[in-house]
């Protein structure tokens, strides 16, 4: 199972972000999640991604804008699960936990902790880890008008229908998605996402089955 525990940064100096944060995981990305997003303490924010894409797709949207320290835990859970986040526990959780406390000092604030012995495991959770700061160091460089054309392509439409909503030719489209990485994310962002999966495997026997076996009922 995988579980994201997100801390604000710099929360005393900054306005509370963790009710649109909720709000936003808990609407559009609601089915993506094994239960609502859920406030654990204070600034602090947890939750259950349905599957190592929902996952990876998570933590890049909080770690984008450097407001979030994220942890990502991977391994068994106590199941069935309960009606809310806050009262789930398992090795996943604990997880988690180290992993956000090991993000508050990371250069991209983020962090992945897999329970169990990690070290004997031929896909480590220490390399997914490392895979994914990396994918985070690339996309702090990207400029804004990077991200512009990001956005337009996340929604559907080509380089082309984004150039001409930019106002841009094509060929200016493509040396900006160029100069962004946009493709050398999606490809990475598809390994990731099978990585993830295998480390999950490896370290959750239950995750074997349909990640909906987890849901409560």
């Amino acid at each position: 199972m995988f579980v994201i525990t997100a801390d604000q940064v710099d929360s005393r100096n900054q306005p509370d972000r963790a009710a649109s944060a909720l709000n936003t995981l808990n609407g559009p990305k609601g089915p993506a999640l094994l239960l609502p997003a859920d406030r654990t303490a204070g600034d602090e924010i947890q939750i259950l991604p349905a599957s190592a894409e929902d996952t990876l797709a998570i933590v890049l949207e909080l770690t984008r804008e450097d407001a979030w320290s994220v942890g990502v835990g991977i391994g068994p859970a106590r199941l069935p699960l309960p009606q809310a986040t806050r009262e789930a526990t398992g090795e996943a959780f604990f997880a988690a936990r180290d992993a956000v406390t090991r993000a508050k000092k990371s250069q991209t604030r983020f962090a992945l902790t897999r329970a169990g012995t990690d070290t004997d495991e031929p896909l480590r959770g220490v390399d997914a880890e490392a895979l994914i700061s990396l994918l985070l160091v690339l996309r702090e460089r990207r400029t804004d008008g990077g991200w512009e054309l990001y956005d337009l392509l996340t929604t559907g439409l080509t380089q082309s229908e984004s150039a001409e909503r930019l106002g841009i030719t094509a060929g200016a489209a493509s040396l900006r998605a160029r100069a962004a990485g946009i493709r050398v994310e999606k490809a990475a962002s598809e390994a990731l996402v099978r990585l993830l999966d295998t480390v999950n495997r490896s370290a959750d026997p239950a995750a074997s089955g349909a990640s909906g076996d987890a849901r409560p009922s």
